[in-house]
């Protein structure tokens, strides 16, 4: 397996109950999600083992934290159902639609819009997209592999801009995948491969791919992030033989990506 940026070091003992509760929920993250001891998490956080149980059973009951099996927590449902509102209202369906119109039209490429999908394993998925007058025929090929074997984020574009901005741990799970059944000319099979072209994303903020996904299709494609995980990604696909500049095409993609970024961490309008 290929390395990836390893977890953050234990960190001071958070001084507040209050904090405590919170180091400990950000602990998870940096464990790499799952089921996790009580050693370890204490370990993590520099809260005493007693009192990392305390609060892990104080959270059982009411569905925050969910005891696995003894002495063995994992993040619970109300937590989901946290993350699922947060998520739901930033940005808009309108807003996305008017923004990957915009850049469709400044472009002549297909944009789309690409979303993490983390249930069943790390995917991406597009959820919206705008090519005006491009001949759904033409597209057919592309789109069609989007939805069968190219889902990973080891594939294409789209998911190597998210794979690139994601937690260490995340990253591990996408390089111990299977490459995806892809024939495409440009597909990356390789984990060397892989784990140089997201250093190359993370230096240059855009991922390039030739012919990836689908022969006779290139794409571009910019991280969505939230803070600094990326939560999707916004692509331009077009034509392999149509004459591009590389450079515009980025400058487009990254902006349309930056502004759904501000969208995604702006605070949600007063009801």
């Amino acid at each position: 397996m290929v390395p990836v940026q390893a977890a953050a070091a234990a960190r001071p003992a958070a001084a507040t109950s209050h904090a405590r509760v919170f180091a400990l929920q950000e602990a998870f993250t940096r464990l790499g999600g799952g089921d996790q001891g009580v050693v370890d998490l204490a370990a993590a956080t520099g809260i005493p083992d007693s009192t990392v149980h305390r609060i892990l059973q104080s959270g059982v009951p009411g569905g925050a934290v969910d005891q696995v099996r003894r002495g063995r927590y994992r993040p619970g449902p109300t937590i989901i159902k946290a993350a699922i509102h947060a998520m739901a209202h930033v940005p808009g369906a309108a807003t996305t639609r008017a923004i990957l119109a915009d850049l469709h039209e400044r472009t002549g490429a297909a944009a789309l819009l690409f979303t993490l999908a983390p249930f069943g394993g790390l995917r991406r998925l597009c959820t919206d997209y705008a090519w005006g007058q491009m001949d759904p025929g033409e597209l057919s090929v592309f789109t069609h592999s989007l939805v069968t074997h190219s889902r990973s984020l080891r594939t294409g574009a789209s998911g190597r801009a998210i794979l690139a901005h994601l937690p260490a741990p995340l990253q591990r799970l996408a390089f111990d995948e299977e490459p995806p059944n892809n024939d495409a000319p440009g597909a990356l099979l390789d984990d060397q491969a892989l784990a140089a072209s997201l250093a190359e994303i993370r230096r240059t903020g855009y991922a390039v791919g030739r012919e990836e996904v689908a022969p006779g299709w290139d794409a571009i494609a910019a991280p969505v992030v939230w803070g600094d995980v990326a939560v999707g990604s916004v692509a331009l696909a077009k034509p392999a033989g149509e004459p591009a500049d590389l450079g515009r095409l980025a400058e487009h993609t990254c902006r349309t990506a930056r502004m759904l970024s501000e969208y995604t961490s702006r605070p949600a309008p007063a009801a």
